[in-house]
């Protein structure tokens, strides 16, 4: 089994001592021989981290009992090496930058479907209710070649800033139809899945835990390719695992 334990999760909570955590964190981290990087602003926190798997446990658990943070769960996979340089922890205006300050998650999520719902809904075509399923990508560009649901709607965005106008171009598109927003980990659809109800489509949800947690959960069914990760692994198949391409180009 290979040694590294890799992290990645995410949360919207109001955190107006993002600035003190900040140190506090940084200083865990750095104890605990942890790499990766950690990102912080008043909207909420956003990490990937790697290590030894006691350490970064021990960090999760530490984290937990702030209770802001009690219900964390971040998303795992293994790796033969840690697959990050350096630790960083920043403050940010946003942890995931959307530009678009009526969007707050941490007030109220949008709905969500778990991984092997829309597994099933994939598979049969349709909701519960009978309505047209569609996925849309909320990624980046090159994110999205990697690899994408099967049928994907996919804007062609090169940044997230880019969505609201897309969504806005593209709405009508959408009408009549159940539309599950994704992305690698849940942290941009989460917010796209707001904005869209936002915008008046009716029938939103987000893929809880994103492509990450499809992968965990299911068999991958109805997705082709990989998970762009901005880690040194760079592709994750749907087993988890780095691909072997990359694994043999560095």
């Amino acid at each position: 089994m290979n040694p590294i334990l890799n992290i990645s999760c995410y949360k919207f909570v109001s955190l107006p001592d993002a600035q003190a955590l900040r140190e506090l964190l940084l200083a865990r981290a750095v104890a605990a021989q942890l790499k990766g990087t950690i990102l912080l602003a008043g909207e909420g926190i956003n990490f990937f981290l790697a290590g030894a798997a006691d350490a970064v446990l021990g960090f999760v658990a530490a984290l937990r009992e702030d209770a802001r943070f009690a219900d964390l769960e971040p998303k795992e996979s293994w790796s033969a090496q840690v697959p990050f340089r350096k630790m960083l922890v920043k403050v940010k205006r946003e942890i995931i930058r959307m530009d678009h300050p009526t969007i707050e998650p941490g007030r109220g999520r949008a709905p969500s479907v778990d991984a092997p719902t829309l597994r099933r809904w994939l598979a049969q075509g349709h909701d519960d209710a009978g309505r047209p399923v569609v996925t849309l990508d909320t990624r980046n560009d090159f994110e999205v070649d990697a690899g994408t649901f099967d049928g994907a709607i996919d804007w062609r965005i090169t940044k997230f800033t880019e969505f609201p106008p897309a969504l806005r171009e593209h709405k009508a598109e959408l009408a009549g139809k159940t539309v599950v927003s994704f992305c690698t980990g849940g942290i941009r659809c989460e917010k796209a899945a707001i904005l869209m109800r936002e915008e008046g489509v009716e029938h939103v949800y987000q893929l809880e835990g994103g492509i990450l947690k499809y992968f965990e959960q299911t068999d991958g069914g109805h997705y082709h390719g990989g998970c762009f990760v901005f880690d040194e692994r760079r592709v994750l198949e749907t087993d988890l695992s780095a691909n072997a391409q990359n694994a043999m180009d560095k």
